[in-house]
């Protein structure tokens, strides 16, 4: 099945007979790259799955009103990176902890039961977990969303440069600890 144009979805959702059409047509591009983004950030299946339908709740509130200075999924990725990072600091706040010990907790989920992927991936997984919030944010777009920096730089409001310098941190300091690790 040939994937629908993000313009198409946006025409009909502008009609009120199609708009359910359309958003089921962009639930059916977007929630599965939306879930695995969202995911990579907050780790927990039952969170990544409230926060992602957060997102849709948003972009049904607001989708009319898109302007389409940007393209649809960058505006997707915006809304979920913002959700996820605000779930992420209000769970800091209300359990009183440093990112490290948010670090620590979900090193312990994906190396519990929870996980279900290989020994490679895992490693991954924990690497990622020892970088700064901002460096694990830009490695997972780059490296598991295929993001151009460009398409980062849209989503994050940050420049290409500093982008491209936070990658580079993240993949030094993700090969230290597989070095270290092995």
């Amino acid at each position: 099945m040939k994937q629908v144009e993000d313009s198409e979805i946006l025409a009909k959702f502008q009609n009120e007979r199609t708009r359910n059409e359309a958003f089921n047509l962009l639930l059916k591009k977007y929630q599965q790259k939306i879930y695995w983004h969202v995911r990579r950030m907050v780790i927990d299946h039952d969170d990544t799955d409230d926060i992602v339908q957060d997102v849709f709740v948003k972009v049904w509130k607001n989708l009319e009103n898109f302007r389409q200075d940007a393209q649809l999924y960058t505006w997707l990725y915006r809304i979920a990176t913002n959700e996820s990072i605000t779930f992420l600091n209000n769970k800091k706040k209300k359990n009183n902890v440093s990112m490290d010990d948010v670090s620590y907790e979900m090193e312990s989920l994906s190396t519990g039961n929870n996980f279900t992927g290989d020994q490679i991936q895992m490693k991954l997984q924990q690497a990622l977990l020892t970088l700064p919030e901002k460096q694990r944010l830009v490695f997972n777009m780059k490296y598991f969303d295929e993001l151009k920096y460009e398409e980062i730089s849209a989503i994050l409001g940050t420049s290409v440069g500093a982008l491209k310098a936070s990658f580079h941190l993240a993949v030094k300091k993700i090969e230290e600890y597989l070095l270290k690790h092995d």
